[in-house]
């Protein structure tokens, strides 16, 4: 199983990105998705994450109203919308799959997850 991350790049301060990541090697139809992020010489947190069905979503407080996580199941492909960015976003992000997860629950540990992506790097001027 491979996540491929893309989309990450150097964006002024009320920018917009939009990350995508592409999963290969299984389907991940029925399992939760989720999006990670890493700063330097911070431990990796929580961005958001969305149910198999898309019909559940949860997000990080400082993100929530700005990100927005999607996902096209035929493609095995996860999104993740990223408005007004701030400096403060700047991290590396990783998506994330967690097999089979149900419809309801939303896992927002990392262990929780089975397998990862290789990050891409968001970078937010001031």
């Amino acid at each position: 199983v491979q996540l491929q991350a893309y989309g990450g790049g150097l964006v002024q301060a009320g920018g917009s990105l939009r990350l995508s990541c592409i999963v290969s090697g299984r389907s991940v139809r029925f399992d939760l998705l989720g999006w990670f992020r890493q700063a330097p010489g911070k431990e990796r947190e929580f961005v958001a994450a969305i149910t198999w069905s898309g019909t559940r979503t949860e997000y990080e407080d400082s993100v929530k109203d700005r990100f927005t996580i999607s996902r096209d199941n035929d493609k095995n492909m996860v999104y993740l919308q990223m408005n007004s960015l701030k400096p403060e976003d700047t991290a590396v992000y990783f998506c994330a799959t967690r097999y089979s997860a149900g419809d309801y629950y939303i896992a927002t540990s990392a262990i929780e997850y089975n397998y990862w992506g290789q990050g891409t790097q968001v970078t937010v001027s001031s």
